[in-house]
């Protein structure tokens, strides 16, 4: 492309009587890329950062892969067993047994309330933890450790603990649990297992379903509460990658064989995460059909400027310019109009999500949503294809119009009125 090219494609886009600015047509079809751009690449965003939110908030509490056993009971009998042949497994970091189990807590009021009791393995200086839960503590620690020696203690979610109104240190709770429980042969009714348990610490992980329902507690101390002897229900395992946990459950699975069974991250919450990938290209698909939009504007406004200047076309087509020439003006204009935009609006939707991010412009309820706030995470690869394909669909929009003014004959274009 020559400078005179250029020179006249520039023209073309600013306004008239010598103005330096430019034409309000070629301003709105700018902006019709700037918002398209800029809500595309923002609402990727949000929808990357509610997945990646909530998949490291699962991840906290919940391991990225666990070892589990068909069966009615489903427990597993002989977990000493089977850690050593999981964890040589490729790709397994850390394994260690759970217990989990449902239970009714009280701390010492009449309020009552349903919890998930955890049973993991307690925090010492020679273990390799399996998830990042034992780094949320706010009070106590997951040692368990209480008053009199013993590893009995319980941690729990900070809503929880709030609900209930203990405190770690000073406060007990009660346990009621109908894992294993009999029926009275006096009364003929269905006796519970209690346990009284002292509050040794309390978590917060910012996900409403760890901070309202878990109960963390020793794996001896949950065996009793679930009254499941010395059986546990499976074995969490620590990967060294999160995707590579498919592959390391499948490699288990293979060696271990039936009766046990393994479930990774992904199927663990398939239903959700399914949703927000669905959803997170549904968005991406209505919004890019607003850069479409401002395409057509492309088309509409060059169309208009071939017909705004069908005479000095046709003057530079006499002076002996060539087609290719005039195609590659129109292309100019195009790829100006695109570039600016795409920029802008590239600019714009970095800025709105880090400010979003940021500043948690966008609170959100917990108690619906999991997480409190509206997260952003923008990608460098799903920004190099917004940005790639804004520019590309700004180009191909040139194409119907650089194709009709190159089709201009001479005589008939200085004719025309």
């Amino acid at each position: 492309m020559t400078r005179l090219e250029l020179a006249i494609a520039w023209r073309y886009l600013r306004s008239r009587r010598g103005s330096r600015l430019l034409s309000l047509i070629s301003v709105i079809a700018m902006g019709g890329v700037i918002i398209g751009v800029s809500a595309l690449i923002l609402i990727n965003g949000v929808m990357t950062g509610l997945q990646t939110d909530l998949r490291n908030k699962i991840l906290l509490g919940s391991p990225d892969l666990r070892v589990l056993t068909y069966g009615d009971d489903l427990t597993m009998s002989n977990p000493d067993s089977v850690l050593p042949i999981v964890r040589r497994q490729p790709g397994v970091v850390a394994a260690a047994p759970f217990v989990l189990a449902q239970a009714i807590m009280t701390g010492g009021h009449q309020y009552t309330d349903g919890v998930m009791v955890m049973g993991i393995v307690p925090e010492g200086p020679t273990l390799t933890p399996v998830t990042a839960i034992r780094s949320t503590a706010t009070a106590g620690d997951f040692t368990f450790r209480t008053g009199d020696g013993t590893d009995d203690g319980v941690v729990l979610g900070d809503k929880l603990a709030q609900r209930l109104d203990v405190r770690p240190g000073v406060d007990t709770v009660t346990l009621f649990s109908l894992g294993g429980a009999k029926i009275s042969p006096i009364t003929g009714n269905i006796e519970p297992h209690v346990e009284r348990l002292p509050v040794t610490g309390v978590f917060s992980t910012g996900m409403y379903e760890y901070d309202n329902t878990y109960v963390f507690t020793s794996v001896p101390t949950a065996q009793r509460v679930a009254q499941l002897g010395r059986d546990v229900t499976g074995l969490e395992v620590k990967t060294r990658d999160l995707w590579v946990a498919p592959a390391a459950a499948k490699a288990i699975a293979d060696t271990l064989g039936y009766p046990y069974r393994t479930e990774d991250w992904q199927e663990q919450n398939s239903s959700l995460f399914q949703a927000l990938k669905l959803e997170k290209l549904g968005m991406a698909v209505i919004l890019l059909l607003i850069v479409l939009v401002a395409a057509f504007n492309i088309v509409s406004t060059l169309t208009m400027v071939v017909a705004d200047k069908t005479r000095e076309i046709g003057i530079l087509r006499a002076m002996g310019m060539p087609a290719r020439s005039i195609r590659r003006i129109f292309f100019a204009q195009g790829v100006v109009i695109g570039v600016i935009g795409t920029g802008v609006g590239l600019a714009l939707g970095l800025a709105t999500g880090i400010a979003v991010d940021r500043f948690r412009l966008i609170p959100l309820d917990p108690q619906i949503y999991f997480i409190d706030h509206l997260p952003v995470t923008t990608h460098v690869l799903d920004v190099t294809l917004i940005v790639l394909a804004s520019l590309a669909i700004a180009a191909l929009a040139t194409i119907y119009p650089a194709v009709q003014a190159a089709k201009l004959y001479p005589v008939e274009a200085i004719r025309h009125e």
